[in-house]
C-alpha cells in the first residue's frame, strides 16, 4: 500500500475524511483536495505520515482548470492510481419549489465536475497502462426520492458516464468502482441545497440513524480493493434498488407513503 497513490474530492469532512485517515494508517500516499485548504490542512494534520499526503484545493465547479489540477496530482508522486470522486452536493426541496439554477447546480457539481477531473485524467491512466475511477454515487442513482430531483438526476447521469467508462477502458487496464451509500452519518443533510440555492443548515433523521462514517469506510475500502463494479450499502433504504427492478410502481408508493425527507 505504500507504492499507492491515492487522490481523494471531497475529502475536507464526513466520507472522504474517515477514507483518508483510514488509508494514511495503512501507508498510502495521498491527495486530499476540497475547497477549503484550512479543513484539508486540519484532515492531514489528524493523520499519520502527514509526510505522504498532498493537499490541492480547487472547486470542483471549475471545469477548465481540471487539466492543470491533475498536472499538479500527478507532480506530487509521478503518478496517481486511484482518483476516488467523492465531492459532492444534495439537495433537499420539492420540484414546484426549487429554482433552475440550482438544478444547474447540482448538476455542475455532482456531475460534470467529476466528469470533467476524470476525463482530463484519463490519459495518464492510458499511459501508465491502469487506472481506478472509484464514484461515490447513491442509492438515489439507481431510484428517485422527493425532495432530492436534482441530485437524483446527477447521480443517475453518473452511472451512465462511467459505466461506458468502464466499457471503453477496460482494454487499457482502468477500473471503475461505483459506491451507492443509502443514509451514512454525515454532514451532508446539513449541507444540502434548499429551493432558493441557500444551504439548508437542518439534519435529518435518517441520516442521523444512518451507518457510521467510519464502518462505511472500511466497506467501501474493502470494495475498492476488490474492484467491485457497483456495490450499495446502508440499512433497508437499499432495498430500494431490488424492489425497483422487480416493481417500479410498487417502489413508488413504498417512497410516497414513507414520508422520507
Amino acid at each position: 500500500m505504500s507504492h499507492t497513490v491515492i487522490w481523494i474530492t471531497g475529502a475536507s469532512s464526513g466520507i472522504g475524511a474517515a477514507l483518508a485517515k483510514i488509508y494514511a494508517q495503512r501507508g498510502v500516499k495521498l491527495i486530499l483536495s476540497a475547497r477549503r485548504i484550512s479543513a484539508l490542512e486540519k484532515i492531514k494534520s489528524e493523520c499519520p505520515t502527514p509526510e505522504n499526503i498532498k493537499i490541492l484545493a480547487f472547486d470542483l465547479n471549475d471545469f477548465d482548470s481540471a487539466a492543470s489540477q491533475v498536472q499538479k496530482a500527478i507532480d506530487f508522486f509521478g503518478r496517481v492510481d486511484v482518483l476516488i470522486n467523492n465531492a459532492g452536493v444534495s439537495q433537499r426541496s420539492l420540484i414546484a419549489e426549487t429554482q433552475f439554477d440550482v438544478f444547474k447546480k447540482l448538476i455542475d457539481i455532482d456531475y460534470l465536475g467529476t466528469v470533467a477531473l476524470s476525463r482530463a485524467l484519463l490519459p495518464f491512466f492510458i499511459k501508465q497502462g491502469r487506472g481506478h475511477y472509484v464514484v461515490v454515487s447513491s442509492v438515489m442513482g439507481k431510484f428517485g426520492s422527493p425532495y432530492r430531483s436534482g441530485y437524483a438526476a446527477a447521480k443517475h447521469a453518473l452511472h451512465g458516464f462511467f459505466d461506458v467508462m468502464r466499457m471503453e477502458h477496460q482494454k487499457d487496464n482502468i477500473s471503475v468502482t461505483m459506491i451507492c451509500p443509502g443514509f451514512v452519518r454525515t454532514p451532508i443533510a446539513m449541507n444540502s441545497l434548499s429551493g432558493d440555492g441557500t444551504v439548508s443548515g437542518v439534519d435529518d433523521l435518517a441520516t442521523r440513524k444512518g451507518m457510521k462514517v467510519d464502518d462505511f469506510a472500511l466497506k467501501m475500502i474493502a470494495a475498492i480493493e476488490e474492484k467491485k463494479w457497483e456495490v450499495y450499502f446502508g440499512g433497508k433504504e437499499r432495498l430500494g434498488v431490488s424492489l425497483k427492478r422487480l416493481s417500479n410502481k410498487l417502489l413508488h408508493f413504498i417512497i410516497i407513503r414513507s414520508k422520507v425527507r
